[in-house]
């Protein structure tokens, strides 16, 4: 039997799943990384890419980093939630361990691009999907040039790309546009309190007072 088959499914465990997806340059991984110092209860999902670290990267800390066949290997065995390719690198994310974390109610955010977004709507439909918006492909370009972390080729590649990417935005429920990164934050952070508030997730945290109310799905 297989782990994912042991875990409970995500629409019956306490923890809520979200699936945050932005071009590159968008500012998705600011505001993610201001959410979880602003509300606690959230996991960040580290995911394994084929990719080579970024000046001040660290292994296990933003990517578990690998070589291409390993993770080919255990792509096979069926360790990945979901895997993507891009920009010619691989990147997935471990089944058991997002399941093991919901099932002991607490909440998953996976940094995800489209293609792994979708596949995952597939499988946990329940999933909360949230794409963050650029005010314009200007000032998405902008701010890769002032990350300072591409070449101009690899900037140019990602604007371009940057359309196909945005154009998958009627797929996610939730849709922030990064104008003011402030406003951005605090909507960022309603999307995650109005889910935990949804009727499955208060019950599966909160049985006890579900039961003495004779509340029953």
């Amino acid at each position: 039997m297989s782990d994912a088959t042991q875990s409970p499914s995500p629409a019956k465990s306490a923890g809520s799943l979200f699936l945050v997806t932005a071009p590159s340059g968008a500012g998705k991984s600011s505001l993610v990384k201001a959410l979880m110092e602003k509300m606690p209860g959230i996991e960040l999902s580290i995911s394994t890419t084929t990719r080579a670290p970024r000046p001040g990267e660290e292994n296990g800390r933003e990517y578990y980093f690998t070589d291409r066949e390993t993770f080919l290997e255990a792509s096979i065995m069926g360790e990945f939630l979901e895997t993507a390719e891009v920009f010619g690198n691989m990147y997935g994310t471990s089944k058991k361990w997002v399941e093991q974390k919901m099932a002991a109610g607490i909440d998953v955010l996976l940094e995800i691009d489209y293609q792994g977004a979708l596949q995952i709507k597939e499988i946990f439909p329940q999933a909360v999907g949230i794409f963050i918006l650029p005010p314009t492909l200007d000032t998405l370009e902008e701010r890769l040039n002032k990350r300072g972390q591409d070449s101009q080729e690899t900037i140019q590649k990602r604007t371009l790309g940057a359309k196909n990417e945005i154009a998958q935005a009627p797929h996610f429920e939730y849709i922030i546009i990064n104008d003011v990164f402030t406003t951005a934050l605090d909507e960022l952070c309603a999307v995650v309190t109005a889910s935990r508030l949804r009727f499955s997730k208060q019950e599966a945290r909160h049985r006890d007072i579900f039961s003495r109310l004779g509340i029953h799905s």
